[in-house]
C-alpha cells in the first residue's frame, strides 16, 4: 500500500468516540465477506463503498474466502493481494450459477433436493386434484466459497477489497469567538464523522479511514457467465425480393432572384448622414450631365435657381454598399421577492485528532488508534478541531422557500476552510457566547473556500430592491472600409436600500443574481464574483438606526456600426485621439478626416438653417400674393376717401414686403448653392480619408 505523508491540524486537544448504542435496522445474517485472515483495516467513502484490508500469516496451500452471493462481483473486480516477497497466488477459483431449462429442474426437483407435498385422498366420483407443488429445499448459507490457490508455502499476506458499505456522514460544530484586540474574528471549527457498520462482522481493532469525496466505483458482474450472441449467416441463394422503383424528375423554372437587402436600421441620433450627402453630390452630378446633354448647341446653360429636392436616402459606392447589420441596432436589455446551552468543549488531546492526508483529489481522515464497533452499530470520530477566520454576519439572499427572506436579511455564520483538507456536505450547529444559535448545511468546501451559512431570519434588518437600465458611453472600436464602428455599454444598475433598525452596527453581504454576459462595474471592496454560482456577494455595513443604498452596477459591451456625422462617432474618435494609447498614424489620418468633418458640420448647419428660413419666407410670400389678390377685388366707394387710402396702404405694405422677401429668397439660394458645393466636396474628402484609415481593435480598458 502507498504510504501518505500526514500532518496534525488543531490547535486544542481532545478526543471524543462516541459508539452508538441502539443497533442499526436489519435482521441478523453472517458476514458479507468471512476468511480466517483477519479484518486490520477498513477505509469508507462517500459514494455507497468501502476498502476492506484483510492480513495474517499462512502455510497452506489455499485460502477460503466466503462471500455473499450478490458481493461476488464486487469482489473479484477489486479483489488485490500482496505479499512480502512478492506474488505467490497461482489461481482464484468460485462457483458459477447456471440457469437450468425447466426439465433439469424438474429432475433435481425429482430428487434429493426436493420433497413433493402429499397428496389428497381421493374420493370416489370427484374429479383428480392436481399434483401438489414441489417444494426446493432451502440452501442453509446464501454465500459462496472463493478459494485462493497458492503455492503451498508459508506467506504473509495482505488481502484488499472492496465491498458495498453506508457513506459516512459528517457533522460540524462552530464557535463564533470574540474579536481579538486587532479586530480580526476567529471561530473553533469542529468535523465529526458519523461511521455505520452493517458489514456483518465486528470490527475489533481496525485501522479506520474516511475519505472526503467519491471515486468513480460500480456493480461488477464478473461472477455472471456472458455468452454474447452472434449472428446466424446462411447461404439461401439471391432473390430479387423487390422491384426497384424509378425516379421522375419534373421541369422547373428557373430560381428566383434573391430577395432584395434589408433595408438600413434609422438613425436614432437623427441629422444627416455621410452616405445619404454622397449619394445627393451624384445624384447633383447627374443631374449637371443630364442638363448639358438637354442644352442648345450654343453653348448656353441652365442654372437652377434654388436647390433642388433631396436625393432619396441610400448608399453609393463600394464602401457605402449595404444597410445596416442586424448587429447595429442597440441590443434588447435582458428580460427583468429558551435556555442557553452548553457550548461544546475543545478536545484535550491534540495527537488524538484525525490525521488528514491528501492525495490525488482526495481527503483522507486516518484515525490514529484501531476502534473497535460492533456490528450493526454507528460511531460517531471527532475528525478535526481547529481555530479558523470565522464570524456571524447577515446575508441578504432571497429564497423562495422562505418568503419573508425577499425584505430581511439571513443571520449567517461564514467561515474559511484553512485545514488543507475537503470539507464534505453536512450540517452545522452555531454557538456564540455559550449559547445556540441555530443550525444550517455547509455545501462541499475546497481548501481555502469560504463557507456562507444561513441559520436564522433577521427581522431588525430590512431591504428593498430596485432595477433600472440605460445605455452609455462610445468608444471606437474598429474602422474597415470606411465604416465606422463604436463600442457601447448597456448598464443595469441594481440598488439595495438597506434599513437597520437594531442597536449595532450590522455588516451584511448582498447575494447578487448576476446577469449573463455582464461584467461587474467598479464593484465595492472586498466583493466576491462567484462565477460558479452566477452570484456575487457585495459587503455593506450600515450603521445602527441608519439607512444605506448599495448600487450595484453591470455592464455588457456590445458593438454596432455609425455614421461619421453622428454625435456619438464624434465623441468616440475625439476619445480616442486624446488617449496616449492610440496609434499615432491612425491619430494623424482621423484629424485630416475630423477637420473635413468640422468644415462638413459647419456647411450641413448652415444649410439647415438656410432652408429653414427659405421654407419660411416661401410660406409668407405665397401668402402675401393671396391677400394682394384679395385687395384687387375689393371695389371702394370713389367718394370714401379713408377707405380708398387704407387699401392702397395695405397694397404698397404687402408689396414692399413680397419684394423683400424674394430679395432675401434670392440671396439664400445663392448661398445655398455655395453650401451645397462645399457639402459635396467634403463629404466626398471625409469618405476618402475614412477609406484609407485600418484600424481592427479598440483600446484596452484602462
Amino acid at each position: 500500500m502507498s504510504r501518505f505523508s500526514r500532518f496534525r491540524l488543531g490547535t486544542v486537544g481532545g478526543l471524543l468516540l462516541l459508539t452508538s448504542a441502539l443497533p442499526l435496522a436489519g435482521c441478523a445474517r453472517g458476514p458479507d465477506v468471512a476468511s480466517g485472515l483477519a479484518l486490520r483495516r477498513v477505509i469508507i467513502y462517500r459514494n455507497g463503498v468501502g476498502y476492506y484490508e484483510r492480513a495474517g500469516h499462512v502455510d497452506e496451500p489455499e485460502v477460503a474466502f466466503k462471500v455473499r452471493t450478490e458481493r461476488i462481483g464486487d469482489f473479484l473486480a477489486t479483489l488485490a493481494v500482496m505479499e512480502q516477497g512478492g506474488s505467490s497466488v497461482r489461481s482464484a477459483s468460485f462457483p458459477v450459477e447456471l440457469d437450468k431449462d425447466k426439465d433439469a429442474e424438474d429432475d433435481e426437483e425429482d430428487g434429493e433436493d426436493g420433497e413433493a407435498e402429499p397428496i389428497a385422498e381421493h374420493r370416489i366420483g370427484m374429479p383428480m386434484p392436481p399434483p401438489p407443488p414441489k417444494k426446493k429445499k432451502k440452501k442453509a448459507d446464501d454465500r459462496e466459497t472463493v478459494r485462493l490457490t497458492l503455492d503451498g508455502e508459508e506467506h504473509d499476506l495482505v488481502v484488499g477489497y472492496v465491498a458495498e458499505t453506508p457513506v459516512w456522514r459528517p457533522s460540524y460544530r462552530l464557535v463564533i469567538a470574540k474579536a481579538g484586540s486587532a479586530g480580526e474574528t476567529k471561530a473553533d471549527l469542529q468535523a465529526w464523522g458519523i461511521v455505520q457498520n452493517q458489514s456483518g462482522e465486528d470490527w475489533n481493532g481496525v485501522r479506520l479511514s474516511l475519505v472526503a469525496g467519491a471515486p468513480l466505483a460500480f456493480q461488477a458482474t464478473l461472477d455472471k457467465p456472458v455468452v454474447p450472441p452472434r449472428p446466424v449467416v446462411t447461404d439461401q441463394g439471391e432473390v430479387i425480393a423487390s422491384v426497384p422503383v424509378g425516379e421522375t424528375s419534373l421541369p422547373t423554372m428557373a430560381p428566383a432572384a434573391p430577395p432584395p437587402p434589408p433595408m438600413a436600421a434609422p438613425q436614432e441620433e437623427g441629422g444627416e448622414r455621410l452616405d445619404d450627402l454622397l449619394a445627393e453630390a451624384e445624384s447633383a452630378k447627374d443631374e449637371a450631365f443630364a442638363e448639358y446633354d438637354r442644352a442648345p448647341t450654343t453653348g448656353a446653360t441652365r442654372s437652377t435657381a434654388t436647390r433642388s429636392a433631396p436625393a432619396k436616402k441610400g448608399r453609393m459606392g463600394a464602401n457605402y454598399g449595404g444597410g445596416v447589420p442586424a448587429g447595429s441596432a442597440a441590443p434588447a436589455p435582458y428580460p427583468t421577492e429558551m435556555p442557553r446551552p452548553v457550548t461544546p468543549s475543545n478536545p484535550r488531546n491534540v495527537n488524538a485528532l484525525a490525521a488528514v492526508a491528501v492525495e490525488g483529489g482526495t481527503t483522507r481522515y486516518d484515525l490514529p488508534f484501531p476502534v473497535d464497533i460492533p456490528n450493526k452499530s454507528a460511531t460517531m470520530v471527532l475528525l478535526l478541531a481547529q481555530r479558523v477566520p470565522g464570524e456571524a454576519i447577515f446575508l441578504f439572499s432571497p429564497d423562495g422557500g422562505v418568503r419573508d427572506s425577499f425584505s430581511h436579511p439571513f443571520r449567517v455564520a461564514r467561515f474559511t476552510n484553512n485545514t488543507k483538507g475537503l470539507l464534505e456536505k453536512g450540517p452545522i450547529a452555531v454557538f456564540d457566547d455559550g449559547a445556540f444559535l441555530g443550525q444550517g448545511m455547509v455545501d462541499p468546501l475546497p481548501p481555502g473556500a469560504v463557507a456562507t451559512v444561513p441559520f436564522a431570519l433577521e427581522r431588525g434588518l430590512a431591504v428593498t430592491t430596485d432595477r433600472k437600465e440605460d445605455e452609455l458611453s462610445a468608444r471606437l472600436a474598429k474602422i474597415d472600409g470606411g465604416q465606422l464602428y463604436i463600442e457601447r455599454d448597456w448598464v443595469y444598475h441594481t440598488k439595495y436600500t438597506i434599513k437597520n433598525g437594531t442597536d449595532f452596527d450590522a455588516k451584511t453581504l448582498v447575494k447578487h443574481s448576476r446577469i449573463p454576459g455582464t461584467r461587474l462595474e467598479n464593484p465595492p471592496k472586498g466583493t466576491e464574483d462567484n462565477v460558479g454560482t452566477g452570484s456575487a456577494l457585495v459587503p455593506q455595513t450600515t450603521p445602527k438606526r441608519a439607512t444605506n443604498v448599495l448600487d450595484v452596477e453591470e455592464r455588457r459591451s456590445f458593438t454596432r456600426q455609425i455614421d461619421a456625422l453622428s454625435p456619438l462617432a464624434d465623441d468616440a474618435v475625439k476619445a480616442y485621439m486624446n488617449d496616449a494609447r492610440a496609434d499615432k498614424l491612425v491619430v494623424a489620418e482621423l484629424k485630416k478626416a475630423w477637420d473635413a468633418r468640422g468644415r462638413l458640420r459647419t456647411a450641413l448647419d448652415e444649410r439647415n438653417k438656410l432652408q429653414s428660413e427659405q421654407a419660411t419666407l416661401e410660406r409668407e410670400s405665397e401668402q402675401v400674393r393671396r391677400n394682394l389678390k384679395a385687395i384687387e377685388k375689393i371695389k371702394d366707394d370713389p367718394r370714401d376717401t379713408v377707405s380708398r387710402q387704407n387699401t392702397e396702404k395695405m397694397r404698397q405694405d404687402f408689396t414692399e414686403r413680397l419684394g423683400k422677401a424674394s430679395s432675401r429668397l434670392g440671396e439664400i439660394t445663392k448661398r445655398l448653392t455655395i453650401l451645397e458645393i462645399e457639402v459635396n466636396e467634403q463629404s466626398v474628402r471625409l469618405r476618402d480619408i475614412l477609406a484609407s484609415i485600418k484600424l481592427e481593435k479598440p483600446l484596452s480598458s484602462p
